[in-house]
């Protein structure tokens, strides 16, 4: 087991693993609530990398995470996950829509 110290490089190392073997691909949180510790896990059973951290900041990177294995899950492998965002921004563009003059 790795521990990845770079929060950027656990993420490229992530897709790169899930896009090597999709199928035998997992990813796993842990959070320990008396510790305060969140513990993320992406392995194939042949590599596995690890990211801990106790951030409460490093929150919306998971959720951000999830979004590009969600992307990847359903678009598959080969999918372009540039556009992938995180919860902020859905929001802002669901908070433009209907902006108009009601009729």
């Amino acid at each position: 087991m790795v521990y990845v110290d770079s929060w950027d490089e656990f993420v490229e190392r992530s897709v790169q693993l899930f896009r090597a073997d999709p199928n035998a691909t997992r990813y796993v949180m842990k959070y320990r609530h008396c510790e305060g510790k969140l513990v993320l896990k992406v392995t194939d059973d042949r590599e596995c990398l690890k990211f801990k951290t106790d951030q409460a900041q490093d929150a919306k990177k998971m959720e951000k995470l999830n979004n590009i294995f969600f992307a990847l899950m359903t678009r598959g492998p080969d999918a372009d996950i540039s556009e992938v965002s995180g919860k902020e921004q859905a929001e802002q563009q669901q908070s433009k829509k209907g902006r108009g003059r009601r009729q």
